[in-house]
């Protein structure tokens, strides 16, 4: 059954930046429709929207569990509850390859369960990512032991691994995470930062890079990183001078400490954007309790046991969220969105989720439903072909079907594309 939100006053926020959006998001086609060879001529249709190409995304971490038919009955009906409200909104999964996680005993990754989650969202028509392939977090202890040599096979190896092992279900990777901070990194010692503190952050870069792109060349592969500063500039522009291949940026966007506003979002794109390549925003939060306290440098610092949502930060949640996505999708640049985890309390403790831990959605969720499957979407659509069989569709970039008589066929709105022939069986 499909969700049905709650009537939200954010919607009419974004009235002023429709031009812009459609202007980006939009495009019309030409549609023709035949039976066999034959153009249907006056028929009565319906055309409706189902994906869009733009990827509005979250995590999956919360519904690995339900994929695998884990946990109890009530972990179960749960997770069933978040799994709906996880589909009727994101059409784009980040999948946890957290490696001391992932392979925590060397030699036995769990890659049959991550294999199981990925299938059970692409069988729901939704794209897969990876996260991350290379990160100096939860690097695994067995590395420490290990002469820098022995880690950089190591960390070769496990890419070459997994990316092969999950070619076709997940063809989308961070393949490197926060390089910005990976070589001075001092919380405690780990064997990534001691490999990237010899060859250095670009080499370290390229070094996953290749390892990824040799093991799956058409892959989709991120830098990403939550230092917006000049310092991720210099190192793009770093990568990129020295011929690594960076096919998207990705830019975190955790405000706990408070909403970056329109101008800091707008600079951020302005400066990131000038390198020509695509970007994600791979990691977004905004909480609906109590903010973090500015004087807090790592998020990692501030992960109190009661940390609740509230009225009135749920409804600051709500309109931020808005504003945030909508400035987002008004720029060309940026292709994805991912919410850092749909539940409250699934990272750091923080109510940053968009429903709350028993899946009862938040004022955000019923927000951006709102505009993701209804400002942003095209309803079922009556029509009417013309003396060739023609329609002319305007909407928003993705796929969509047409419906004559109980028939259904589909097709693509591109702006590559200014016509397309959809077919009807004779």
């Amino acid at each position: 059954m499909r969700y049905r939100p709650a009537m939200s006053s954010h919607v009419a926020a974004t009235t002023d930046l429709d031009p812009r959006l459609r202007a980006v998001r939009t495009a019309d086609v030409r549609v023709t429709v035949l039976q066999g060879d034959s153009p249907l001529a006056g028929h009565h249709v319906v055309v409706e929207q189902r994906s869009h190409r733009f990827g509005f995304g979250s995590t999956g971490m919360d519904l690995i569990g339900l994929a695998n038919d884990e946990g109890t009955d009530q972990e179960r009906s749960t997770a069933e509850v978040i799994g709906e409200r996880w589909l009727e909104l994101f059409n784009l999964v980040t999948l946890p390859f957290y490696w001391a996680r992932f392979e925590p005993e060397r030699g036995h990754p769990d890659t049959q369960r991550i294999q199981a989650a990925a299938r059970w969202f692409a069988q729901r028509s939704c794209r897969v990512k990876g996260h991350p392939l290379t990160w100096h977090t939860l690097a695994p202890e067995w590395l420490l032991p290990l002469t820098n040599a022995e880690v950089q096979a190591a960390l070769t190896a496990r890419i070459h691994r997994d990316v092969s092992d999950f070619a076709g279900l997940i063809d989308t990777w961070d393949v490197v995470n926060e390089a910005v901070i990976m070589p001075v990194f001092d919380r405690y010692d780990n064997a990534i930062t001691r490999l990237c503190r010899q060859l250095g952050r670009v080499e370290t870069v390229r070094l996953a890079f290749d390892a990824a792109r040799a093991t799956n060349p058409d892959a989709t592969l991120l830098l990403n990183d939550f230092d917006v500063s000049v310092d991720y500039e210099h190192l793009v522009e770093a990568c990129l001078d020295a011929g690594v291949q960076i096919d998207v940026l990705g830019i975190q966007s955790h405000m706990h400490q408070g909403y970056w506003g329109e101008e800091k979002t707008l600079d951020v794109l302005e400066r990131f954007s000038r390198f020509g390549l695509p970007i994600h925003f791979t990691e977004s939060t905004l909480v609906s309790g109590k903010l973090m306290p500015p004087e807090i440098e790592d998020l990692n610092d501030y992960q109190v046991a009661d940390w609740p949502s509230t009225p009135e930060g749920e409804a600051r949640q709500a309109d931020e969220a808005v504003r945030h996505y909508t400035t987002l999708l008004a720029d060309p640049a940026v292709e994805a969105i991912t919410w850092w985890g749909l539940p409250d309390g699934g990272w750091l403790n923080a109510p940053s989720g968009l429903v709350r831990a028993d899946g009862s959605p938040k004022p955000a969720y019923d927000a951006l439903h709102a505009l993701i499957k209804g400002a942003w979407w095209l309803p079922p659509t009556p029509m009417t072909t013309d003396a060739d069989g023609r329609l002319r569709v305007s909407g928003w970039l993705g796929d969509y079907e047409v419906t004559i008589g109980g028939r259904t066929v589909g097709f693509s709105i591109d702006r590559a594309v200014a016509s397309v022939v959809v077919r009807l069986d004779a």
